[in-house]
C-alpha cells in the first residue's frame, strides 16, 4: 500500500486568517502534502513541512505560532518546483498544488487583513504526472484501476489503465489467479482500488506485494451503474454506444480510472482516447516471477542497465522506446500478427539506405503526444506547440520518403495515417510560431513576425518607441513647415509637441488647426500642444508591452484549441511514427548483432540453431572482448509424438546452464514480440504461457524461506502449464535435504511429461534423474561439456547430448578462492562418501580427518628437475613471433616433456 501521509491538522480556531485558510484546504486534502502558494514560493506547514524537509533535504524553519507552539515550515521556489516534485513523487508521496486565484492587490481591496483566495488546482500523483522533467521518455506512465463486480459466489475482475501523458486508455478482464501477472505486465505507477477491496482476504495479499503503488479510493468511483453517465460526461457525448460494449467489471474499472483523473486534474481534461479492450489470449502470459527472473525490462536489482530491453533498444524517439517496451512486455500469440511485424523489420533490414534515411528524420521528432497532453491540461508552453509543429513537419517528410514504396501492411497503414494529417494545421503552426521559442508563454516572443498586424505594431511601439515618435515628428514638420517642431516627453505632460512662440500661429491660426492641435502649456519662449493621434500613440506606447503579451496569449489559446481539436489524428500520427521507429530499430539490432528472422507458426516446434543470450553476448563482447558460445536447442515433438520434448540438463555450476535456459526463453519472447532473434535459425511454435523458475530468493516479509518460494513458484507452473507452454526450471529441490529434493525434482519431471505435456528445459544436479530417459519417451539428456586438466575444470559452455556424471563442485569452489585446506578436506570427504561411508558411518569421517590435521598431513610432492626445465622452455617461448603451427608443435613438446619427466 502507498506511503502514509501527514497526520490531520489541529482545528483552526485561534489561527491567523491565512493559517486558518491553510488548515481548511489541508483538511480537504489530508492524504497529500500541500504546496501552498505564497508569492514566489510553495510553502509547507506543520507535519507536511517536517516530512518534506526530510525527503528533500531542505531547511526546516518556523512561522508564527499555533496554540502556543511554533509552526514548522519549509518551502520550495515555484520556478524549481518540478525538481522537488520529482523527488517527492519518486518517494511515493502525493502533492496537492494550491495556487493563488487572485492578485494580492485585489485582495487588499476587500480589507487590510483580507486573505488572497487560494485553492487546490491539481493533485500530483505518480500515475498522473505530465511534466517533461518528471517523466522517463522511454517509459509509459500508467495509472491503473481495478474494478470488481460480485454476483453470488462468483466475482468478475477487470483492469483499466491510462497514461494521461499520451492519452492511452485500455481495459481488460482478469481473474484472481492472474491478477498479479496482468498488473506486472502493464507495470503501473499507481493502482487505485475501491476502499472495501483493500480488506478482501483474497486480494489483500496481492496488494501487500504491490506495496505503495496501491491507493484506496471511495467505492462510488467504481460504480458500474453510473459508469456510462460518467464516461459520456467526460467525453462530451450523449451516449457511450460508439465506444463498444464492456462488461460490468470493465465499466467499473473504466469508471474508477476516469473518476480519479477528474479528481486529480480538477477542471482540466486530458485528451484521452476512447477505452480500447485488450482481448484475452492475444498476448503471451508471463507470470511476475518469470518477468523478474528473465530481467525483461529491469534487472533483479531494479536497474534498466543489464535488462533485455536495454540490450535491444535502438529506437531514436521517446514514443518508439515506449512502444518497444510495450511489445516486449506483451508478446503476441497470433502467428499472422507476428509475421506482419517481422515483415516490417525485414523491409528495413534489406533496405539500409531507406532505413537510415528514415531514422535520420525520426531523430528530430519530439514527443508529440506528451506535448499535446500538457497543452490540453493547461500545463503546456510555446515549446510544446513547437514540438507538435516540428513533429508534424517530420511526419510529412517521413510520408514523402516512404510514399510509393511497396510496404508491408503495418508500415503501409502507418504511412496512410501520416498522409491524412490536417495540412491546414501544419501550415498554421508554421506561420504562427517563431523560430526561437521561450519555455513559458508568459515570457512572450513566441509568435512569428508578420503573423498578426496588431501584434507587430505593439512590438514596434514597445521596442522602437523612439523611432515611432521620430517618424511622427518628421510627418508633422512636413505638414506644418515648422522646422524647429519637436515632440518631447516629461513625467507631467507625457508626450507633447513643442514649437517656439513665433511659430505657434501655424498651430492656432485657423479653426481647423485649433481643433487638431490642442493647447497644453505656454512657456516663456515656447508653446506646447498635443493631438488626438499623439495621445493615442502615448497610450499605446504605455500599454504596448502588456498589449503585445495579451495578443500573444490569445494567439496561444487559439493554437491550443486548434491542436486539441485535432488530438485524435495527432495521436495516430505519433503512434505511426513510433511503429516506424521500432521497426527500423529492430532492423538495426538484427544487422549489428547478426540476428535471424524466426519462423513462428501454430505448431509445437521449438528448434533453435546457434542460439545466443542477447544480454550476455553483448556484455562479453564489451567487457572482455570474447565471443559467446552458441548452442542448439530442439524441444520439437519427435516423430510420432504429439507433444514437445523435455531436455534434462546436467553439468557443473558455472558451466552455463542458467544462461542456456534463459537464452531460449528470451529467444521465444523476442520472436513473439516481432523481433529477429540471436541465432543462426529459429522455428518456434507459438508459446501461450512462459514459465521460468531460475535462481534462489526468499520472501522474509511473508515468512517464506528460499525453498518455500521455490515450491510456490513450481506449484504455479505445474498447475498452469499447457502443451503450448514453455517451461524453464533450474535446480528444483536444491533447497532441502538431498533425498527430499531429488524426490520432488523427479516427480516434477514426470508430471511435466505426463500431465502438462509442455516443452521444457529442466536443469538439475541430481544425476540420478538421467535414468528417467529410459521411462519417459520425450525426455532427452543433455549436458554442459567440460574438460579436466591437472585437477582443474575447464568450462566449454557447450551443450551436448548425454549426461554429466558429477557436478565438479569442489573444482568450482577452488576457482572461487576457498582456502586450499578447505578444498583438500572437501576432496577427502567426498572420496569417502562416494565409497559408501554414509549415514552413521559418516561419523567416522569426523574423527579420522579433522580439517587442519588433514591439511598438515598433505605432503608436497618432491620437486622434479623437469619442473625447472619446463620453466626454462616456457620462458624461452615468444608467442607473438610464432605461427599457429609452431605454437601447436611447442605445445605438444611441452606436454611430452611433462609426461616423460
Amino acid at each position: 500500500m502507498r506511503a502514509e501521509q501527514a497526520a490531520p491538522l489541529p482545528a483552526a480556531e485561534g489561527a491567523t486568517p491565512m493559517m486558518q485558510q491553510y488548515i481548511e484546504i489541508k483538511a480537504a486534502n489530508a492524504d497529500s502534502l500541500l504546496f501552498y502558494r505564497m508569492g514566489d514560493f510553495y510553502e509547507l506547514f506543520f507535519e507536511d513541512a517536517e516530512i518534506a524537509s526530510r525527503a528533500l533535504g531542505i531547511t526546516l524553519t518556523k512561522r508564527g505560532k499555533h496554540r502556543g507552539e511554533d509552526i514548522p515550515m519549509c518551502g520550495v521556489p515555484v520556478h524549481a518546483a518540478d525538481d522537488y516534485l520529482q523527488k517527492l513523487i519518486g518517494l511515493g508521496h502525493r502533492v496537492a498544488v494550491c495556487e493563488q486565484l487572485e492578485d494580492p492587490a485585489e485582495a487588499k481591496k476587500r480589507g487590510y487583513k483580507a486573505v488572497v483566495r487560494r485553492d487546490v488546482i491539481r493533485l500530483v500523483t505518480p500515475g498522473t504526472i505530465t511534466e517533461e522533467k518528471l517523466l522517463d521518455p522511454a517509459q509509459a506512465n500508467y495509472l491503473m484501476a481495478l474494478g470488481r463486480v460480485k454476483g453470488g459466489e462468483e466475482q468478475q475482475l477487470a483492469l483499466a489503465w491510462i497514461d494521461i501523458s499520451t492519452g492511452v486508455f485500455r481495459v481488460a478482464s482478469t481473474a484472481v489467479d492472474r491478477l498479479l501477472a496482468d498488473i506486472s505486465r502493464i507495470d503501473p505507477r499507481e493502482l487505485i482500488v475501491a476502499e472495501p477491496l483493500c480488506h478482501d482476504p483474497e486480494l489483500r495479499p496481492i496488494f501487500d506485494l504491490l506495496g505503495r503503488i496501491v491507493v484506496p479510493q471511495p467505492a462510488v468511483f467504481f460504480d458500474s451503474a453510473s459508469a456510462a453517465m460518467r464516461l459520456a460526461r467526460f467525453y462530451g457525448v450523449a451516449t457511450m454506444d460508439g465506444f463498444g460494449r464492456f462488461s460490468r467489471a470493465e465499466l467499473s474499472a473504466i469508471s474508477g480510472a476516469v473518476a480519479y483523473v477528474e479528481k486529480t486534474q480538477k477542471a482540466e481534461r486530458p485528451p484521452l482516447a476512447a477505452p480500447e479492450r485488450d482481448e484475452d489470449g492475444t498476448s503471451l502470459f508471463i507470470d511476475p516471477s518469470t518477468r523478474a527472473n528473465l530481467e525483461l525490462a529491469r534487472t533483479l536489482s531494479g536497474s534498466r542497465e543489464g535488462s533485455l530491453l536495454k540490450a535491444i533498444d535502438r529506437t531514436v524517439t521517446g514514443a518508439g522506446g515506449r512502444l518497444l517496451a510495450e511489445r516486449l512486455m506483451s508478446p503476441l500469440t497470433d502467428p499472422l500478427a507476428i509475421g506482419l511485424r517481422l515483415d516490417s523489420v525485414s523491409l528495413f533490414l534489406d533496405g539500409p539506405n531507406l532505413r537510415d534515411g528514415l531514422r535520420e528524420l525520426l531523430k528530430g521528432v519530439p514527443d508529440m503526444t506528451r506535448a499535446l497532453s500538457r497543452l490540453a491540461l493547461n500545463r503546456g508552453g510555446p515549446r510544446d506547440l513547437g514540438a507538435l509543429a516540428t513533429g508534424l513537419e517530420a511526419a510529412a517528410a517521413v510520408a514523402d520518403l516512404l510514399a510509393g514504396k511497396e510496404l508491408p501492411s503495418e508500415l503501409a497503414a502507418s504511412v496512410s495515417t501520416l498522409q491524412a494529417l490536417p495540412a491546414a494545421l501544419v501550415s498554421h503552426l508554421d506561420r504562427a510560431l517563431a523560430d526561437d521559442l521561450p519555455l513559458l508563454k508568459r515570457d512572450g516572443g513566441f509568435v512569428h513576425e508578420g503573423y498578426d498586424q496588431e501584434l507587430d505594431e505593439m512590438r514596434a511601439l514597445r521596442d522602437q518607441s523612439r523611432r515611432v515618435i521620430a517618424g511622427m515628428e518628421r510627418d508633422l514638420i512636413e505638414e506644418t513647415g515648422i522646422r524647429s517642431l519637436k515632440i518631447r516627453h516629461n513625467n507631467i505632460l507625457g508626450y507633447y509637441i513643442e514649437v517656439t512662440a513665433n511659430n505657434s500661429g501655424a498651430l492656432t491660426g485657423s479653426d481647423e488647426a485649433k481643433a487638431r492641435f490642442i493647447h497644453r502649456q505656454t512657456m516663456a519662449n515656447a508653446m506646447r500642444f498635443t493631438t488626438t493621434e499623439l495621445a493615442d500613440l502615448e497610450t499605446k506606447i504605455a500599454n504596448a508591452a502588456d498589449r503585445a503579451l495579451a495578443i500573444e496569449l490569445a494567439v496561444f489559446d487559439r493554437l491550443v484549441e486548434e491542436v486539441v481539436a485535432a488530438s485524435e489524428p495527432l495521436r495516430a500520427a505519433a503512434q505511426a511514427l513510433a511503429v516506424l521507429d521500432v521497426s527500423a530499430a529492430l532492423a538495426c539490432l538484427a544487422e549489428s548483432e547478426d540476428y535471424c528472422r524466426p519462423v513462428v507458426d501454430a505448431s509445437l516446434d521449438f528448434h533453435i540453431e546457434g542460439g545466443r543470450h542477447p544480454v550476455v553476448e553483448q556484455a562479453l563482447r564489451k567487457q572482455l572482448g570474447e565471443p559467446f558460445v552458441a548452442n542448439d536447442c530442439d524441444l520439437s515433438p519427435a516423430e510420432g509424438e504429439k507433444a514437445g520434448a523435455i531436455w534434462l540438463l546436467t553439468g557443473p555450476n558455472m558451466g552455463g546452464k542458467s544462461t542456456f535456459l534463459r537464452q531460449n526463453a528470451l529467444i521465444a519472447v523476442l520472436a513473439q514480440m516481432g523481433s529477429f532473434v540471436p541465432a543462426r535459425s529459429a522455428r518456434i511454435g507459438v508459446v501461450d504461457r512462459l514459465f521460468s523458475r531460475v535462481g534462489a530468493s526468499d520472501d522474509l516479509a511473508r515468512g517464506r524461506s528460499t525453498f518455500m518460494v521455490e515450491m510456490v513458484e513450481t506449484a504455479a507452473i505445474l498447475n498452469q502449464a499447457s502443451e503450448r507452454s514453455l517451461v524453464i526450471l533450474d535446480e528444483i529441490g536444491r533447497g532441502t535435504a538431498t533425498f527430499d529434493g531429488l524426490s520432488i525434482a523427479w516427480a516434477a519431471v514426470e508430471y511435466l511429461h505426463e500431465k502438462n505435456r509442455c516443452r521444457a528445459l529442466f536443469a538439475t544436479h541430481f544425476h540420478e534423474m538421467t535414468a528417467l530417459t529410459e521411462k519417459l519417451s520425450r525426455l532427452v539428456n543433455v549436458t554442459m561439456r567440460v574438460k579436466e586438466f591437472e585437477g582443474d575444470v575447464i568450462f566449454l559452455h557447450e551443450v551436448a547430448r548425454g549426461a554429466a556424471d558429477r557436478s565438479y563442485g569442489i573444482q568450482v569452489a577452488r576457482l572461487a578462492g576457498l582456502p586450499q585446506a578447505v578444498v583438500d578436506r572437501a576432496r577427502d570427504v567426498l572420496h569417502r562418501l562416494e565409497e559408501g561411508e554414509t549415514g552413521t558411518k559418516a561419523a567416522r569421517i569426523v574423527d579420522d580427518l579433522p580439517l587442519f590435521s588433514a591439511a598438515a598431513m598433505r605432503q608436497e610432492p618432491p620437486k622434479r628437475k623437469t619442473d625447472d626445465r619446463l620453466k626454462g622452455e616456457l620462458a624461452a617461448l615468444n608467442p607473438d613471433d610464432m605461427t599457429p603451427r609452431e605454437a601447436l608443435e611447442a605445445l605438444y613438446h611441452l606436454k611430452r616433456l611433462a609426461v616423460e619427466g
